[in-house]
């Protein structure tokens, strides 16, 4: 996902409908603050919104996600014998058949099963790709004021004996605490995986890792998973 490329999207609805930023955001319960990091690209949408942007406004989902309006052409046919309206039937049957299965974005809910944290996250898929965003991520274990000298996350893929390096998170601080470090993290995934199934088949985890000063690295591996797996 390209998330300035959606931002200005979202800020182009916002305009076409003579909306400040703070009616945008009342109508879709937010405050302004949030639709204004959406229109820099500084964050995204959740997935209720995304769905509540596109039932409001009339746009289509996948518009929303890929950040730009798609051209449709109409074409149409003379019927002049049965067997023309045989053949335009099937035709018919056939797109709206690729379509459904090909194009349509199906969402997921990302949380984990770890009992010291809470992430929120959503991942968009169809048949030609999928996408990840993992944002919100809160540690909720025993109170740890460490001030580290270096945080450092990734998110990582475990297939049957490889594991592959998905993404790193977008920044590495230093001198910070743990719960400061995560106030800003944000993992976005494009093109992750185009076949649904591989959600099943493997697993993803983000680890973090902090650093102390003395060179003592302490590991948190936080598995991820998603609600009502595909």
């Amino acid at each position: 996902m390209n998330q300035e490329k959606i931002g200005q999207f979202i800020k182009d609805i916002r305009k076409n409908n003579n909306l400040t930023q703070n009616d945008f955001a009342n109508m879709l319960g937010v405050t302004y603050q949030a639709v204004s990091k959406w229109e820099t690209g500084k964050s995204l949408p959740d997935i209720s919104t995304l769905q509540l942007i596109s039932k409001t406004f009339n746009v289509n989902i996948e518009e929303l996600l890929e950040g730009q309006k798609k051209d449709v052409k109409k074409k149409w046919f003379l019927m002049l014998i049965p067997v023309v309206l045989i053949l335009l039937g099937l035709l018919i049957w056939g797109v709206i058949y690729y379509n459904r299965h090909h194009h349509d974005f199906e969402f997921k809910t990302i949380s984990t099963t770890c009992k010291d944290f809470t992430i929120n996250g959503s991942a968009a898929y169809n048949y030609d790709k999928t996408s990840i965003y993992i944002s919100n991520i809160n540690y909720c274990g025993k109170e740890n004021n460490t001030v580290y000298e270096k945080i450092e996350c990734n998110l990582y893929e475990d297939y049957g004996d490889t594991i592959t390096l998905v993404s790193k998170c977008n920044f590495a601080k230093q001198d910070v605490t743990l719960e400061e470090y995560l106030k800003d993290v944000e993992i976005n995934v494009d093109n992750y995986s185009a076949v649904c199934k591989k959600f099943k088949e493997s697993s993803l985890y983000l680890e973090i890792n902090a650093t102390m000063k003395d060179e003592s690295v302490t590991t948190y591996k936080i598995p991820i998973a998603l609600k009502n797996n595909c």
